[in-house]
Parts: structure tokens; C-alpha cells; sequence
């Protein structure tokens, strides 16, 4: 845009349709948001929220027993342990009609099944891929999908000054990118050739996070494979 000085609504308007004129040959138009999947978003990121919150006053309940030495009986623990539950209660209620909501979809419902067919990947994760990809509609390229989790390593250098090592961009999902985390460590323990390859690689002397980070790749690349050929994954790993 240029020097800017001063700000209005309608300048914002003008810069915005500006920008807009500018790139139309780049810009692609966005398309509806189906009712079932608008539905569906929403009831994750309120399950996310009461997640988080249920984790934070299990915390707090906990720290203040050991603090004070409180009984299970004590009042100030009783109510606590009573808004713990009723989180319980209206996580299992909001469970219940995610399930409902993907079920009734025919290619969401085929969609979630495939991408739990990977190893590490679990309900959790899978549910989460399908929300921020729109069931595979946002996104359809491993590689982008992988920018925006953050876990897209960039190359960092100029000329023959700077030479920085190869980082992954702090802009990201970081939602998605802890989800990813844990799925990696998970199949590094239980996906043979995934447990192979991070003994391997780390033996060489390779940091340990960068190789998680390759493991979170291949996840995702895993997982935009069977939604594409629309076949469970096979693991073909021949032991040595």
C-alpha cells in the first residue's frame, strides 16, 4: 500500500478493493461452507474450549488439595469436582453429536474412517483434519496443508551471508501442529517402519525434533493419500 496515514472505514474499503483489482488473475473465489460441516465446526472448537477449560480446573482442584492439604469431602473440592463432572457430561454430549453429524455424511463418514487407519492417528486428529480442511475440499495438497500446521520446513538464506538453518514458520495452526505432535511420538512407538526410521535417523546424529517433525510430515502426506485413492493404508514395511 504504500506510506499510509490515517485510517477509516472507507479507506480500508477503497485499500481492500484496491488489492482485490490487483490480484484477480491470483484470487479464488470461496465457496459455501456445507450446513452439516458449518455444524460441525462449531461443535469442535466448543468441544476444544471445554476440553481446555475442564484441564484447567482439574489443575486448579488438584493443586489446591495438595496446597492445603484438603480431603476429597471438603466443600471447596466437592464443587469443584462437581463442575469437573458436568465438563464430562457436556464433552460426552458433544461427542455424541459430532458422531451423529459425520455418520450422516457419506464422505465424511468414509473420510474419518480411512485416516484412522493410519497408525497414530486417532479420533481426536482425524476429527480435526476434516474441520480445518473442509473434508479435503480447503485443502488438497499434503504440502500445503503442512504450511499451515506449521510442521513445512522453509530454507533460510541469502546469498553468502546468511545461511540459517532450514526452520519451520511460526505462523501456523498451532492447534493442529501439538495434535500432529502427538501423533508422531504415538506412531513412532507403534508404526514399525516409523519406529525404524526415527532410530535410524537420530543414530546418524540427527536432532531429535527435526526428526519428529519428519515423522509429522509423512503422517499428514499419509493421510491425504488415502483420502485420495480412498483406500485404507497398508503398511508394506519387510522386516530386515
Amino acid at each position: 500500500m504504500g506510506l499510509v496515514r490515517g485510517k477509516t472505514d472507507k479507506q480500508d474499503a477503497e485499500r481492500i478493493a484496491r488489492y482485490g483489482m490487483d490480484k484477480t488473475d491470483q484470487l479464488v473465489p470461496a465457496q459455501p461452507i456445507a450446513q452439516g460441516l458449518q455444524r460441525l465446526q462449531m461443535l469442535h472448537s466448543t468441544r476444544e474450549r471445554f476440553v481446555r477449560d475442564r484441564a484447567s480446573m482439574k489443575t486448579a482442584a488438584n493443586e489446591t488439595q495438595e496446597a492445603y492439604g484438603l480431603k476429597d469431602t471438603d466443600p471447596l473440592i466437592v464443587s469443584q469436582r462437581k463442575i469437573i463432572k458436568s465438563f464430562d457430561q457436556q464433552i460426552e454430549n458433544l461427542e455424541a453429536q459430532i458422531a451423529d453429524i459425520v455418520k450422516a455424511d457419506k464422505s465424511m463418514d468414509q473420510n474419518y474412517r480411512l485416516v484412522q487407519s493410519i497408525k497414530g492417528v486417532g479420533k481426536v486428529l482425524a476429527l480435526a483434519t476434516i474441520v480445518k480442511t473442509q473434508n479435503f475440499t480447503r485443502f488438497t495438497d499434503a504440502r500445503k496443508f503442512a504450511c499451515f500446521c506449521g510442521t513445512a520446513p522453509f530454507e533460510n538464506t541469502s546469498g553468502t551471508s546468511i545461511k540459517g538453518r532450514t526452520r519451520v514458520s511460526h505462523l501456523a495452526d498451532k492447534g493442529m501442529k501439538t495434535l500432529l505432535d502427538l501423533a508422531a511420538k504415538s506412531a513412532i512407538r507403534c508404526d514399525p517402519e516409523l519406529k525404524q526410521y526415527y532410530s535410524r535417523r537420530t543414530a546418524a546424529g540427527k536432532p531429535k525434533m527435526s526428526t519428529i517433525n519428519v515423522v509429522r510430515n509423512k503422517l499428514l502426506y499419509r493421510i491425504f493419500a488415502v483420502v485420495k485413492r480412498q483406500t485404507p493404508f497398508e503398511l508394506l514395511l519387510i522386516a530386515a
